[in-house]
C-alpha cells in the first residue's frame, strides 16, 4: 500500500514538473530529467519528425518506422560518457533493428529486464555506444511510446546500471502511465507551436517584405515575434511612398493575440494603405480606420501611429490613436519623445484625432515602435519608456542595424519583452542636389506661362527632353484649374526620383474630378488628358487648401502623339 501510494504521489508530482512551458524541446527534457535518478539511471526522449514540423504525428500506424529526432537526454554522473543520439539529430537512421523501433511500430512498451551480451547493439545507436554501455554496467532497459489522443508522438527509453535492481513489469507499467501523461503535454506543445507558426506565417505574409525607395527618407524595420507563443498577435507596420516625394510611416498594434488579431491586423493595414495611397492626411486616415475597426465582427480595438514626411519642408505630420509616443534621435545621439496628442484607440468610436507638424533636422532619426518592445510584467511603463530613451541614446549605429541594436540595448537595460514587437526607424537625409524644386507662382493669368517656362528649363537641365511636352500640358491644366476654382495657384513643385512628379497647390477647398464633357463643349477635358498621359494623378486637402499632382514614368520617349497634343 505504501509503495502504491508513493508511485501515485510521484505521478502527481510529474504534473507539476513536466509541461511547464509550451515548447517541445523543453517538455521532452523535463520528462527525461524527471525520471532520472528516481526511476532510471539514464533516459532519452525522441519525437517524430512530423511532430517537430507542426504535423499531427502518426495516427494510423503500420507504415514502417516513423522518422524520429533525438530531443532530450538525461543521465547520472557515471553514465555521462555514454553516446546516445545527439540532441537534435535524427535517431531512426541506423541500419540495425532497435528495441525502440519495436516500440514505435507496435505502439507497445518493450522491457528487457536483463540485457544479454548480444542485445546491446539493439539498444545503443552505434557499435561504439554499445561497447560503452557494456563497460558502464548498463544491465536493464525499457522503452515506452508517447501516445496522446490516439496519435503517436515519439518514444522514451530508460536504462539502469550498476548495483541497481533491474526494471520490472511494475516499473514498465509506471513508465507507460508517466509517458501517457507526458504525451498530453507534448501534444499541447505541438498544437500550440503549430498555431504560433500559423499566426507567424500569416502575420509575416501581411507585413511588407522590403521598404520601398523613398526620397529624402531612409527606413529600417524589424519585427520580432514573441518568445511566448501566446504573445504573437497583431503588430504591424507599413512604409508607403506618396506623391511629391513624401513618405507615410504607419505602426499599429491590435489588442489581443492569435489568428483573430493577425487577421484584424491585415484588414486594418490594407485599409490604411489604401487611404494613404489616396494621399489622405494622417488624422483623417485614423478617423477612417476607426470606422473600419468598428465594422469588424471581432469587435477588436487597436492603437496606431501615422506619420507623413515631406522632404521639401523637412517636416513630419503625425497623428496618434492611443499609441506610444515616437522617439526623435538627433545627429548627436540625443533622444527625446515627440509630443503627439494621443487620441482614442481605433474602434473606440472617439474621433477626431489631433495632428501635429514637427520640423525634423537632418540627419535626425524618428523611431516608431509597438508596446511589445517595452512591455514588462515587473516594471511600470513610465520606467520602461525612460529606459528605452536611454537605450537608444549615444553613438548611433548604422541605420540598417539600428532596429536590432535598439532591441539588444534595451533588453540589456533590464527590459523583459514577452510580446511581439515592431521597430521602425526613419532617417531624414538631404535629397541629391537638384532633385526637388519648389517655386512660387503669381496668382494672375501669367502663372501658366511661368509654370511652363520653369518646368521646361528644369527638364532640359535634367536631360529629359522627351517629357517636356507632356509636362507643359499637365502643368498648364493644373494651373488653369487653380485659377478657375482655387483662387489662384500658390506653389509649383517638381521632383525627380523614380518618377517625375509635378504638383500645384492652391487655397481652394474643392478637389477636382473628371467630368464627362459633351461633344459640343469647348472645355472640360483637361483632367481626361492628364489621366491618359500620366501614370497616375490625384489631389489631397492641406491645412490651407489643396494640392493636385500628376506622375510620369521617366523611362521612354513621349512619342509623336503626345507632341501633337501639346499643340492643342
Amino acid at each position: 500500500m505504501t509503495a502504491a501510494r508513493s508511485r501515485l504521489d510521484w505521478l502527481n508530482e510529474a504534473g507539476n514538473l513536466i509541461g511547464t512551458t509550451l515548447d517541445l524541446g523543453t517538455t521532452a527534457q523535463e520528462l527525461a530529467d524527471f525520471t532520472v535518478p528516481r526511476m532510471a539511471d539514464g533516459a532519452a526522449v525522441d519525437l517524430l519528425e512530423s511532430v517537430l514540423r507542426g504535423g499531427e504525428g502518426d495516427r494510423a500506424g503500420g507504415g514502417g518506422v516513423p522518422l524520429t529526432r533525438a530531443m532530450a537526454v538525461s543521465a547520472i554522473d557515471r553514465l555521462r560518457r555514454l553516446e546516445p543520439d545527439p540532441v537534435g539529430d535524427l535517431s531512426t537512421i541506423h541500419p540495425t533493428p532497435k528495441f525502440v523501433y519495436q516500440c514505435l511500430t507496435a505502439r507497445r512498451p518493450v522491457l528487457v529486464s536483463r540485457i544479454a551480451a548480444d542485445q546491446f547493439e539493439s539498444i545503443a545507436p552505434t557499435p561504439r555506444a554499445a561497447r560503452l554501455m557494456r563497460r558502464a554496467g548498463v544491465h536493464s532497459y525499457m522503452a515506452v511510446p508517447l501516445i496522446a489522443r490516439g496519435v503517436l508522438l515519439g518514444a522514451a527509453d530508460f536504462v539502469r546500471a550498476g548495483n541497481r535492481a533491474p526494471f520490472t513489469p511494475t516499473d514498465l507499467a509506471l513508465a507507460w502511465e508517466l509517458a501517457s501523461k507526458a504525451a498530453v503535454y507534448v501534444d499541447n506543445a505541438r498544437l500550440y507551436s503549430r498555431e504560433r507558426e500559423t499566426v507567424l506565417t500569416l502575420q509575416r505574409a501581411l507585413l511588407p517584405r522590403a521598404a520601398p525607395s523613398t526620397p529624402g527618407l531612409h527606413v529600417a524595420s524589424s519585427y520580432q515575434p514573441a518568445v511566448e507563443p501566446s504573445g504573437v498577435g497583431g503588430d504591424w507596420f507599413d512604409v508607403v511612398p506618396l506623391p511629391s516625394g513624401r513618405t507615410a510611416l504607419v505602426v499599429g498594434d491590435v489588442m489581443g493575440h492569435g489568428l483573430a488579431a493577425a487577421a484584424t491586423m491585415g484588414r486594418l493595414r490594407s485599409v490604411a494603405r489604401t487611404l494613404l495611397g489616396l494621399d489622405i492626411a494622417p488624422e483623417r486616415v485614423l478617423a477612417r480606420l476607426d470606422l473600419a475597426a468598428r465594422d469588424l465582427e471581432e469587435d477588436q480595438v487597436a492603437t496606431c501611429l501615422c506619420a507623413v514626411y515631406d522632404p521639401a519642408e523637412r517636416t513630419f505630420r503625425l497623428a496618434s490613436a492611443g499609441h506610444l509616443p515616437p522617439l526623435l534621435i538627433d545627429g548627436a545621439g540625443e533622444a527625446s519623445f515627440m509630443e503627439v496628442p494621443a487620441g482614442a484607440p481605433l474602434g473606440a468610436g472617439v474621433i477626431p484625432y489631433d495632428p501635429v507638424t514637427l520640423e525634423v533636422p537632418e540627419p535626425a532619426r524618428l523611431m516608431l515602435y509597438t508596446d511589445g518592445l517595452i512591455k514588462s510584467r515587473e516594471v511600470d511603463i513610465e520606467t520602461q519608456l525612460g529606459r528605452l530613451r536611454e537605450a537608444v541614446g549615444g553613438p548611433r549605429p548604422e541605420l540598417s542595424l539600428s532596429c536590432d541594436v535598439t532591441s539588444t540595448r534595451f533588453v540589456g537595460e533590464g527590459g523583459t519583452p514577452f510580446d511581439d514587437a515592431v521597430v521602425l526607424v526613419a532617417e531624414a537625409r538631404p535629397l541629391p542636389d537638384g532633385e526637388l524644386h519648389v517655386w512660387p507662382l503669381p496668382s494672375d493669368g501669367s502663372a501658366a506661362g511661368e509654370a511652363r517656362r520653369l518646368v521646361r528649363s528644369q527638364l532640359e537641365r535634367w536631360s529629359l527632353p522627351d517629357l517636356v511636352d507632356v509636362t507643359e500640358l499637365v502643368v498648364s491644366e493644373l494651373v488653369g484649374n487653380a485659377l478657375r476654382y482655387g483662387g489662384g495657384p500658390d506653389r509649383l513643385r517638381l521632383i525627380r526620383h523614380e518618377r517625375l512628379c509635378v504638383e500645384v497647390s492652391d487655397s481652394g477647398p474643392d478637389l477636382p474630378q473628371i467630368q464627362h464633357a459633351p461633344l459640343s463643349a469647348e472645355g472640360g477635358r483637361g483632367l481626361q488628358l492628364i489621366n491618359m498621359l500620366c501614370r497616375r494623378w490625384g489631389s489631397c486637402r492641406t491645412p490651407t487648401g489643396k494640392v493636385v499632382w500628376a506622375e510620369q514614368d521617366i523611362a521612354g520617349p513621349a512619342g509623336p502623339e503626345v507632341a501633337g497634343l501639346a499643340d492643342l
